[in-house]
């Protein structure tokens, strides 16, 4: 089991955080899903042999959303990544 920790974009109210809920559920191998509203983030346990972060990324933009961009985001070894937007 692997934790994502995601940060969505366009989230406003809780028929949104409803919907991206939704969208992360329907894909085989999440077993968990938290979408924290005032955050802006989700956090999906989900089985890696089954999906990946693209494809929990593809579900949420496919709902309407945007997730930030890891690029310029390290990541520690072994540790959940969580996407937020690099410093101006």
């Amino acid at each position: 089991m692997h934790t994502e920790h995601l940060t969505v974009t366009g989230m406003t109210c809780g028929g949104c955080a409803s919907k991206v809920t939704k969208a992360l559920t329907a894909i085989a191998g999440v077993s968990d899903v938290k979408v924290l509203l005032a955050e802006g983030a989700a956090v999906v346990q989900y089985d890696e042999r089954a999906t990946a972060p693209a494809q929990l990324k593809a579900a949420i933009e496919g709902a309407g959303y945007g997730v930030m961009d890891a690029a310029n985001v390290p990541a520690a070894s072994g540790q959940p990544r969580l996407l937020r937007p690099a410093p101006s």
